[in-house]
């Protein structure tokens, strides 16, 4: 399948300098990279062993051919601009990928492209851009993918599903496909809702959040509240699994700045919206009440200057 790429920083730079060093018909849009990459490649410095790739740079959306599959590693607050771009880079039956973190996130997809399969990624990975074309690979790599439906119904294994799993293999990248799509953006939340946005309110690492016994209180009793949000809107996630990831934080991923912090730090807008509001807004329509969520999103709003509501 030809491949599409929008969004060529930390996560799509690398999932498709991946593809591309293994053979996959690849085509990248870039912005301010665009003249780098275009001569020089792709630069991944990884754990798994470094190595340049020469791709298929453009400029424009429509310089691109028609792609079977179009992967959005845009951040949310760049949706805006999927409206104009996906119908020129991927066929209107085609698939897109969206690597993006957040609630029904898939959605802006699917209104663009309704005969379309939208699949969600959901990436478990230590990635960074850190100059242009530039990604440093830190730590793990693994990418779930589910097919997304409208209503949070289990979608299963689908034959599109299928076949961006199989590509995702060849080229040696750690894949699991699921069947829940909703069940793994909740359970995700989990763990992206405390330590991105404390990682900005408290201006501290994943390591130095843990290192405190206040602070490890506050993140696993946000954990809690996510928990009991998701099933409230019909998922079934145990509490243990607050505990499960403040342990495996500690003792399996080294401290690190999360997107959001690292946003913030180089002035960039928050995924406020996406990480935060819509989970809120979701909770709220099946009767939870996510006060420790609506505080923190709060914060973030006042310490980006986001006046919205």
């Amino acid at each position: 399948m030809k491949y599409a790429v929008i969004g060529t920083g930390a996560i799509g730079g690398y999932y498709g300098a991946m593809l591309a060093r293994n053979g996959m018909d690849v085509h990248f849009l870039l912005h301010s990279d665009f003249h780098h990459v275009n001569e020089q490649g792709l630069r991944i410095d990884s754990i798994n062993g470094n190595f340049n790739v020469a791709v298929k740079a453009y400029a424009k959306p429509e310089d691109m051919p028609l792609c079977d599959v179009a992967i959005v590693a845009l951040k949310t607050t760049n949706n805006h601009l999927l409206e104009v771009l996906l119908p020129q880079v991927v066929k209107h039956t085609g698939i897109v990928v969206i690597m993006q973190n957040g609630l029904a996130v898939e959605q802006v997809a699917a209104d663009i492209l309704p005969q379309a399969s939208i699949i969600g990624g959901l990436c478990f990975i230590g990635s960074t851009k850190i100059g242009p074309g530039h990604i440093k690979h830190s730590d793990f790599g693994m990418v779930s993918l589910g097919h997304y439906m409208k209503d949070e119904s289990a979608a299963g294994i689908t034959p599109e599903l299928g076949l961006v799993t199989e590509d995702f293999l060849a080229c040696g990248i750690d894949v699991k496909p699921v069947e829940n799509l909703c069940f793994l953006r909740w359970q995700k939340l989990v763990w992206n809702v405390p330590f991105n946005g404390l990682s900005v309110v408290l201006n501290s690492s994943t390591s130095a959040l843990l290192s405190q016994q206040n602070s490890r209180e506050l993140i696993k009793s946000i954990m809690l509240e996510v928990i009991a949000a998701a099933n409230a809107c019909g998922q079934s996630l145990s509490t243990s699994m607050a505990e499960v990831m403040l342990v495996n934080t500690e003792t399996k991923m080294q401290g690190y700045a999360p997107s959001m912090k690292v946003d913030y730090d180089h002035n960039r807008p928050l995924e406020i919206n996406a990480i935060y509001q819509s989970m809120i807004d979701r909770a709220a329509r099946s009767g939870a009440d996510m006060k420790l969520a609506r505080m923190l999103a709060q914060q973030l709003r006042f310490l980006s200057r986001d006046d919205a509501q």
